[in-house]
């Protein structure tokens, strides 16, 4: 049997790699952080155990590389769900949308996440969070940002921020307030990407002004 080429022996590693961050995704929403080992992990990749070390220092690093795969997967579905556009102002809802839905749908992996990054040794940079910060980078772009490099931090800021408010223990802020708040800011209709059923919460209007940077007519423009 002839070696693999070094082509098929990187995919085989991808593929490894993609498998273990799945099974981490899986397992801590399920199971809880603690409750699930590396042991654990590797068994439900199919890989060993030692494999882990090969790519991530430790379960943290695994954890936020995991988290931040399934946030930019989940985020590029939306921004690209048929059907398909290039208007920025709607593509900027999609992304709050896909965001904030990862709070509702994966409470227990998104708070272990969030409680992660704001222990001492913060945020993991990793091949991951750069793919999320490509697509909320091209986001900020198409609305019709001036100054990616100011704007794009106050969207992820402004959405860590959110996702932190729908999951407080104890006192938890209801998801359709912040987005509605999110839309006023950003002067998005609130029919724009995927409305929650129960419509916009009393007293707030469907459609503000915008509070943010830029001009919504502007925004709307793509680039």
């Amino acid at each position: 049997m002839s070696p693999r080429s070094p082509s098929v022996n990187e995919e085989l590693r991808r593929r490894s790699r993609e498998r273990l961050l799945q099974a981490t995704v899986d397992l801590v929403d399920t199971k809880g952080y603690e409750a699930t080992t590396l042991g654990d992990i590797a068994e439900q990749a199919g890989t060993a155990r030692g494999l882990i070390s090969y790519y991530f220092p430790g379960k943290r690093e695994l954890l936020q590389a995991a988290v931040h795969r399934l946030m930019h997967l989940t985020l590029e579905a939306g921004l690209e769900r048929e059907p398909r556009t290039e208007d920025g102002r709607e593509r900027l809802a999609r992304a709050i949308d896909a965001i904030l839905g990862l709070a509702a749908t994966r409470p227990t992996l998104m708070r272990t996440h969030m409680a992660g990054i704001l222990q001492a040794d913060g945020f993991v940079q990793c091949q991951e969070q750069q793919r999320l910060a490509f697509l909320l980078r091209d986001t900020v772009t198409r609305y019709g940002s001036q100054d990616v490099d100011t704007d794009y931090p106050v969207l992820r800021a402004l959405l860590m921020g959110a996702v932190v408010a729908v999951l407080l223990p104890g006192a938890p802020m209801p998801l359709a307030r912040l987005r509605s708040e999110l839309f006023l800011r950003y002067g998005l209709d609130w029919d724009m990407g995927v409305p929650p059923d129960e419509g916009p919460p009393g007293g707030t209007p469907a459609l503000g002004p915008s509070a943010g940077p830029h001009d919504p007519g502007q925004s709307s423009k793509s680039k």
